[in-house]
């Protein structure tokens, strides 16, 4: 991993206005805000992204701070990360290096192998037990049915493959392989392809979902995750502001609305 986390402490986060009224409240948008850390590199330079993506890169290895634009909105958290890079990647966005983690943002990621046994016109529901221990079956989590093969070509391919080289009606030309899959849990030179589904935010608690996948016979079959935690982060507080201080014991009193 061309990321480098350890040796940088102290990470701090402060939001710049845009501008401040004459009673104090000031303007957020477009949200800035200055990132400051510490460092044991001395020949490292610095990246900072935010949730996840790519927001900016130091001029030099000296350098300790950073103006970033962060979401306007105030709903999720925001993340905020910093790492050092050696000086000949420091132009390099490494985002797909970096682990979001769907669970953190209250959010459940459901993934589905792709197999060539799943027949043409063939869809997937989403189904979960809403932290009860039972699958609902009758509301599922999906708008409308996933279809598994939005286009037939994806699994039956161009006929340019050769005549008679695989299965019958099907030549593999589109089919995912030389390695560019899931390596090893499709046929032999094929690899498999795989699709996600990612739910919509969710309240801590202990969930189970359940994919349903249909033919156009109407034929069904259903299968069951395990057990997942989720732990959403905490929401930014609002509108804080100073209550009172008290400069004998330093002690400062916030008030968040």
């Amino acid at each position: 991993m061309a990321l480098i986390s350890n040796g940088i402490d102290k990470v701090r986060v402060f939001e710049l206005p845009s501008g401040i009224w004459a009673n104090g409240r000031s303007v957020s948008a477009p949200r800035t805000a200055l990132v400051r850390w510490n460092s044991c590199w001395s020949d490292k330079f610095y990246q900072v992204y935010v949730k996840g993506q790519y927001a900016g890169v130091t001029i030099d290895s000296q350098q300790r701070q950073m103006i970033v634009q962060v979401p306007t909105s105030l709903e999720i958290p925001v993340r905020i990360e910093v790492f050092a890079v050696e000086a000949d990647q420091a132009d390099t966005d490494f985002s797909n290096e970096i682990d979001l983690s769907p669970a953190q943002s209250g959010r459940v990621k459901v993934t589905l192998l792709r197999g060539q046994n799943l027949p043409i016109g063939s869809t997937a529901q989403i189904y979960f037990d809403n932290g009860t221990g039972e699958i609902d079956y009758d509301n599922p989590l999906t708008n409308s049915p996933i279809q598994i093969w939005p286009a037939w070509q994806d699994k039956t391919g161009f006929g340019m493959s050769r005549f008679g080289a695989s299965d019958f009606g099907y030549d593999s030309a589109a089919a995912v392989g030389f390695g560019k899959g899931s390596f090893g849990r499709g046929q032999f030179g094929l690899d498999a392809d795989t699709f996600e589904w990612v739910s919509q935010p969710l309240q801590a608690g202990v969930y189970e979902f359940a994919i349903k996948i249909a033919d156009k016979a109407g034929n069904e079959e259903s299968s069951e995750t395990s057990q997942v935690t989720v732990t959403p982060s905490v929401r930014p507080a609002e509108e804080v502001s100073i209550s009172s201080f008290d400069k004998q014991t330093n002690q400062l009193v916030l008030s968040v609305s």
